[in-house]
């Protein structure tokens, strides 16, 4: 894989890789972080990153979000949307990373979202679960 490849990550994979250090997408962290990736992020996406990242569940204050988004976005292009991807998903609330993908010209969109991957295969880019890409990224480093 190019280190260049322009990712979605959706944001329960960024969430993952944020809050489990130990966690099994903890290694995301020093791959956008080694720029071995570009992950892409537009406003709609990062909205949504900020709204979930504020659920009570995770007990994180306003300078626990900001450090957390500073090890994320940073490393992210910002995309302005301004292309519809003409593959729609069933869940509206998931359509904001699609939209993403086509507007930024991604190669992949990461996500275990099971509505986004029922759409694999039907896109102009990649859609696949993050331990796929994960065997992805292993084997182009060998």
């Amino acid at each position: 894989m190019p280190t260049s490849s322009r990712v979605v990550f959706d944001t329960s994979t960024v969430l993952s890789a944020l809050l489990f250090a130990q966690g099994r997408l903890a290694w995301l962290r020093a791959h956008w972080r080694q720029e071995a990736v570009i992950p892409l992020v537009s406003r709609a996406t990062a909205d949504e990153l900020l709204r979930v990242l504020a659920y009570p569940k995770f007990r994180l204050d306003c300078d626990d979000r900001l450090e957390l988004l500073g090890d994320y976005l940073p490393f992210c292009e910002t995309v302005e949307v301004a292309d519809s991807c003409p593959v729609q998903c069933s869940d509206p609330r998931d359509q904001p990373f699609l939209d993403l993908a086509v507007s930024g010209a991604a190669d992949l969109l990461v996500s275990s979202d099971g509505d986004l991957l029922a759409l694999a295969g039907q896109t102009g880019f990649v859609i696949e679960a993050p331990e796929f890409y994960h065997r992805r990224v292993e084997s182009s480093l060998r």
